[in-house]
Parts: structure tokens; sequence; C-alpha cells
């Protein structure tokens, strides 16, 4: 018994100095890690790339290393140049994780995560417990930000109501939209977000009354009992609201105008692309409210030259506007930081929360202490005729969205 007893101890106290040299081991690769990057700012990416948010954070993240490029030739940082380390998510949450804290190790300054806010927080909250300032590449869901991810987490992108809420009002003002139908997918918190701004817009409009609502979920292979209701209808909807993405949002727009539905869709920036319309043939008459076209229609030139540049250095356009917020987001950051003399977050957020209405070449940004999201923003409104889309229209909200509306999704 007692040999047992001894044996037994032997192997915990042998498991304890092997902990203890591990963690021993990652305090000093750690430091020595920073150490080496001591004289240079180092930019960390905890992004997909492989799985299905690859297809979501590429283009974004080439924009950033393009960004990044374009900071070192003029100088750098602080007087130092930009280097990159980066960890592969793929697309998973806890490997997400585990990619915020590889970063966070080799030294990162400030810490690129993943467009989607579900499977970006586990890498912001690691760039958060380490006290770095974290940025989502383009996630549109509030909290992205203060609220769920912690005071140093930013995102570059729009809040989805301001999106829901744009295209309401827009749609109302210049389609002459009265009687909309919304048609949910629950799938994610970017979709009720965009259809929460939506019902909010309309709220605040004479005249317009939502006829009818129904769900579906991302992957289900039919929505056909939602169209059987929507045919049903005594007097049929003159637009219809589709707070989706792909592929599922393709497969119901598909679904939706080979019932022979014609009427108007409305959708947020998810749809943005060209990449899944041969899905829908002869798809018409989809309207996406975005913050950029990348397909040189934009009526800004510095868009149009970034997409150029874009194109140059990585030989194809960016698939959708997801590719831009983040460069804006950076030079808005590279300001702050040259303000404060350093890195530090405590010193950098500050002056981030300071920006009302702060130039970029995607229009004004504004951050406060409550809100690292847009709470309005320049839209340009994109319709689809034969599976293209065109710029037809600029449009900003006459108010921004109020805070509870950002945070309600119903």
């Amino acid at each position: 018994m007692n040999s047992s007893i001894d044996a037994v101890g032997g192997r915990e106290r042998s498991r304890w100095r092997n902990g203890l040299l591990a963690t021993l081991m990652g305090t000093l690769l750690s430091g020595s890690l920073q150490a080496a990057h001591a004289d240079e700012v180092v930019v960390g990416f905890a992004t997909a790339q492989s799985g299905f948010m690859a297809g979501y954070d590429g283009d974004a993240a080439n924009m950033a290393k393009l960004w990044i490029d374009d900071r070192n030739a003029a100088g750098g940082l602080l007087g130092q140049q930009i280097i990159v380390t980066s960890a592969d998510t793929k697309s998973d949450r806890i490997e997400g994780a585990r990619a915020g804290q590889t970063v966070v190790d080799a030294g990162a300054d400030i810490v690129i995560v993943t467009c989607d806010y579900d499977f970006g927080a586990p890498a912001a909250g690691v760039a958060q417990r380490a006290n770095k300032v974290s940025v989502f590449l383009c996630a549109e869901d509030p909290k992205a930000g203060v609220q769920g991810a912690g005071a140093f987490a930013f995102t570059s992108s729009t809040a989805a109501p301001v999106q829901g809420a744009g295209i309401a009002e827009w749609a109302a003002k210049k389609l002459g939209m009265k009687r909309p139908y919304i048609l949910l997918d629950t799938a994610s918190e970017y979709n009720k977000s965009l259809c929460s701004g939506f019902r909010w817009a309309l709220s605040q409009l004479d005249g317009v009354e939502i006829v009818g609502e129904d769900t579906f979920v991302n992957d289900d292979a039919s929505i056909q009992s939602q169209i059987t209701r929507i045919n049903g209808l005594a007097e049929q909807p003159d637009a219809i609201v589709l707070c989706s993405y792909i592929p599922g949002g393709a497969s119901a727009l598909r679904q939706i105008r080979a019932a022979g539905i014609a009427t108007p869709i409305l959708a947020g920036s998810s749809m943005d692309g060209t990449y899944w319309t041969d899905s829908v043939p002869g798809l018409s008459d989809l309207f996406l409210p975005v913050q950029a076209s990348v397909r040189g229609d934009d009526p800004r030139p510095e868009v149009n030259t970034m997409i150029a540049r874009y194109e140059e250095k990585y030989k194809a356009k960016p698939f959708t506007v997801y590719a831009l917020p983040i460069y804006a987001f950076l030079d808005l950051w590279a300001k702050a930081v040259e303000k404060a003399g350093t890195t530090d977050a405590e010193a950098v957020v500050p002056i981030l929360e300071s920006y009302k209405d702060e130039p970029s070449f995607l229009g004004p940004r504004s951050f406060s202490s409550d809100l690292h999201i847009q709470q309005n923003a320049d839209l340009l409104i994109l319709r689809y005729i034969d599976r293209t889309p065109k710029v037809v229209d600029t449009y900003r909200l006459s108010q921004p969205v109020p805070v509870d509306v950002l945070f309600k999704k119903n």
C-alpha cells in the first residue's frame, strides 16, 4: 500500500514539476518574444485563414496588411516599423481564443480579430485580459465593443441596426414603401440586429405598417411555408425585408423569386457581392445599404483608388465591402497612438473615444466610452439588376440609432 501511495505521489509531484516548468518556459518565451520586438510595433492577426470565416476575413486581413505596408513606407509608427504576427482561428471559437493568446504572447500591440462578433469575441477577450486594444475586422453586432468584448475592444464597421434603419428610411422615401414584410433568419445576432434597426426606423415614420413577419434558419433547405404565408396575405407587401446572410440568404432569395414574387427585397451588407448570384438566375431589385462599393462605381474617388491599389497588390478585387473598414480604423488608431506617444491601451483608448465625426476615407467616424461601433454612417444604396449591383443612391440616417435600440434584438 505504501509503495502504491508513494508511486501516486511521485506521479503527482512529477506532473506538478512539469506544469511549473511549462509555465516558466511560457513566461520566458513570451518575455523573449516581446523583448525581441521592443523596437517594433507588432500587429497581431487572430483571424480565420481556414474554414468558412476565411471568406469574410481574407479580404479584410489583406487590406490591413496593405495599410501596414503604406504606414511602413511613410516611416512606420512612433518612428518604428510595423511587423505582423498571426495565428489561424480555423473558424472556431476555441481556436480563436488560442489564436488570440498566440499573438498576445508574440508581443502584439493591437490584436485584429475575426469579422463576426461570435467568432471574434474569444480572441478579443484574450486581448482585453492582456490590456491590449483589439479590433474586429468588420463585425456589425453592437456587442463587438465595450458591452460584449471589453473596454479595449472596437470594431471597424457600422452597427447592423444602422443598416436596417437606413434601408427602411430610404425605401419609405425613395421607393414609396408602405407595407413591408419581414423575413428574419434567426441564425445570428447580426440578422436580429438588422431587423431591429428596420423596425425602429419604421416606428419613426408615418403611414408605414409591417404587414407580416416570419422566421427561418440559415441552413433551412426550404422556406416554402413562409412563401405560402406571404402569398396568402389579403394584400401583398410592397417590400420584403430579408435579414440574413450567405448561403441561407441566397437560398431564400432564389425560392422567393422562383415562386413568382417580384417584390423589391431589402437586405443588409452581409449580402454584398456577386460570388453567390449565379444561384439566383436573373436576380433583380435587391437593395442593400453598404459603406462603400468595391466595383469601381463608388462616388468617392479615394475609395475607388483604394480598390485599385488592393487589386494591384493582390491581383484581384475584394469580394465585398467588408474589406474596407479596417483600413479606416487603423488610420484612426495610428493617429491616437501618435498623440499618446505609446501603443498602451490605457492611453490610446480615451483618445479614440474622444473622436467625434473624425474624418476617414469612408466618411466621419465617432466613438465614445459607451460605443466602440458606428451609430450612424454614410451609406450607399446598391441595386441588383440581372445579378449585377450598382450604386443608385447615397443616404445617411436623419438621426443616429439610439443606444437602447442598438442592443434590442426584437
